[in-house]
This record gives C-alpha cells, sequence and structure tokens, in this order.
C-alpha cells in the first residue's frame, strides 16, 4: 500500500509538470511609459496622452499620442502578431511624433514580448527597439 502511494504521488506531481501553463493575457487597455533604444528607451511625454487597447476579439487599437490606429494582433507564447493595421494621417509633431514613429515600428509583423506584472515590453522584430506600456 505504501508503494502504491508513492506511486501515485509521483504521477499527479508529472502530470502536474505536463499542464499547459496559462496563456499571458494582455487584454486590457494600457498607456505609454517608454519607447525606443532597448538599452535607454526614452521616457513617454508627460503631456501627451496615449491609450492601447489589446481586445478580447484580437483586435488592437488606440493613439500613441495623435493618430488612432488599429488592427489585428495574435498572441503566441511571447510573441505577438501584428496584421493590418492601419492609421489616420494628421500631420504630428514632436514628441508625439517620435513616440508614434516607434510604436509604429515595433507593431510590426511578429515582436516578441514580455509581460511582467502590469508591464507590457513590446520589442521589435529585429530588437532594435522597444515600446514599454503600463496597464491602466
Amino acid at each position: 500500500m505504501k508503494k502504491m502511494l508513492i506511486l501515485l504521488s509521483i504521477m499527479i506531481v508529472a502530470l502536474a509538470a505536463c499542464a499547459p501553463r496559462e496563456a499571458i493575457s494582455i487584454v486590457g487597455e494600457w498607456g505609454l511609459v517608454s519607447y525606443g533604444d532597448p538599452a535607454n528607451p526614452t521616457p513617454a511625454a508627460p503631456d501627451v496622452e496615449t491609450s492601447i487597447i489589446f481586445g478580447e476579439d484580437g483586435q488592437v487599437n488606440g493613439t500613441a499620442g495623435c493618430n488612432g490606429f488599429g488592427g489585428d494582433y495574435k498572441v503566441n507564447g511571447d510573441t505577438i502578431q501584428f496584421d493590418s493595421l492601419f492609421m489616420t494621417e494628421m500631420a504630428c509633431v514632436g514628441p508625439a511624433d517620435q513616440q508614434e514613429r516607434v510604436l509604429f515600428s515595433v507593431f510590426v509583423g511578429t515582436a516578441s514580448m514580455a509581460l511582467d506584472g502590469d508591464t507590457l515590453t513590446i520589442a521589435s522584430a529585429d530588437g532594435s527597439a522597444v515600446v514599454v506600456l503600463k496597464r491602466k
């Protein structure tokens, strides 16, 4: 009987280790914290409102400070794939323009991502730029 309990315990531990991990959920509204060079990101402009919403339906939309944008996204492990992104085309200047340029250069194709609590970091496919977001 003792051997049977030990064997059963081992099987339970082994099955628990094989259980799939919970998928990373980025659904919700996020604000821009910083952007740019991964080694030395630029803080988001304090007077420029940003809002990025990842929907449960696989849609992303928002503003990085000047233009609105939207499109599709899909999370797969530690990557995020953006597809069919569109944006308005208002002329932007200053920090809003800089923030948008980097955001739209990162939100292209498949990018890597890391979620640490309420902080989401998305890096461009080539690793040259990051966008750091904080859950609102």
